[in-house]
C-alpha cells in the first residue's frame, strides 16, 4: 500500500516530494530532525520525528514559515485575495514584485513571496545580485491557491522551530539524538545548470566540500548526516567518507528549457 505524501505548498525547484520514498529509506531513527537547507520542507512534511529544527539562508522563506506557524488559518485568509483573475496578468505580477522588493510589511512580503512564487516563470526562486526577486511572469491560466497544504504545513510547524542561519552554524547546534538532512543548492552538472541564486550569495564548490566535511565530523560524534545532490565526478569525490551512496535517476520538472526537462543522475549520501 502506497502511504500518501504531504505537499510542499511552494513550487520549488529540487523539490523533494516525488523522491520521499528514497530519503524515508535512508533516514536514521533519532528525536529530532534538523534541517539546514529547508527549502520547500517536503521531507519535514512527510517524517515523524517529535521535532525539528528547519533553517534557511533565504529569510523570506524562514517569514513566511514562521508568520503560517503562528497565524495558521487568519495568514492563508490574508493570502487569498492574491489569488484572482485581476491578479493574473502582466502588469499586476510586476506591480506586485516591485512591492515585494520595497515593502517593509514581513507580513505583506510573505504573502507576496506565496503570490509571485505560484505565479511567477517556472515556479522558480531567484534574486539578482542586489537582492531583488527578478523571476519573470509565468503566465498560467490559473494559478492554483494551497490553501489545504498551507494548513497541514501550519499544523505541523507547531513541532518545528524555522530560524535564518547558515548551515555551518546550524548543524553546530545538532547534538546526540539528532538526524541531518541536507539538501542544498545542487553542484552544476554543467555551467548552465545550476540554481544557486534562490537566495543571495549562493552556493560554491568551496561550501560544498566544506558541507561535507563537516557531515564527517557529526559523523563521528555520533549525529547522522544525509546529503543530496547531483552525481557527478566532483560529489562523488566530495563525498568519500560517507558510509554508503546511494544513486538514482530523477525527472527534472524545472529547467529554462523545456527540451531539457529529462531525467538527471542524483545521489544521496549517508554519512553514520
Amino acid at each position: 500500500m502506497t502511504l500518501l505524501k504531504n505537499k510542499p505548498f511552494l513550487k520549488w525547484a529540487g523539490n523533494k516530494y516525488r523522491v520521499m520514498d528514497k530519503i524515508q529509506k535512508l533516514l536514521p531513527e533519532g528525536k529530532r530532525l534538523i534541517e539546514p537547507f529547508a527549502g520547500s520542507t517536503a521531507v519535514f512534511l512527510n517524517t515523524h520525528y517529535d521535532e525539528y529544527l528547519l533553517a534557511d539562508n533565504n529569510i523570506d522563506l524562514i517569514n513566511l514559515y514562521n508568520l503560517l506557524k503562528k497565524n495558521g488559518a487568519d495568514f492563508i485568509s490574508y493570502c487569498q485575495p492574491y489569488f484572482s483573475e485581476k491578479n493574473n496578468t502582466e502588469a499586476a505580477y510586476y506591480a506586485f514584485r516591485q512591492q515585494f522588493n520595497t515593502t517593509r510589511s514581513i507580513k505583506k512580503k510573505a504573502a507576496l513571496f506565496l503570490y509571485l512564487n505560484r505565479h511567477g516563470y517556472n515556479g522558480l526562486c531567484r534574486y539578482n545580485l542586489k537582492g531583488g526577486y527578478n523571476v519573470p511572469f509565468g503566465r498560467y491560466k490559473r494559478p492554483y491557491f494551497p490553501a489545504n497544504e498551507m494548513l497541514t504545513f501550519a499544523n505541523k510547524a507547531q513541532t518545528a522551530t524555522f530560524v535564518h542561519q547558515d548551515f555551518v552554524h546550524i548543524m553546530q547546534q545538532a547534538k546526540k539524538g539528532d538526524v541531518i538532512y541536507c539538501d542544498p543548492p545542487y553542484a552544476p552538472v554543467s555551467a548552465s545548470a545550476n540554481f544557486t541564486q534562490y537566495s543571495a550569495g549562493g552556493f560554491n564548490l568551496e561550501q560544498h566540500q566544506q558541507l561535507a566535511s563537516i557531515a564527517s565530523q557529526k559523523a563521528v560524534q555520533g549525529i547522522p548526516v544525509l546529503i543530496s545532490n547531483h552525481n557527478t565526478p566532483f560529489t562523488l569525490k566530495t563525498y568519500t567518507q560517507a558510509q554508503t551512496i546511494t544513486k538514482f535517476k530523477v525527472q527534472r520538472y524545472i529547467s529554462c528549457n523545456g527540451n531539457k526537462r529529462g531525467s538527471a543522475g542524483e545521489l544521496l549520501a549517508l554519512f553514520v
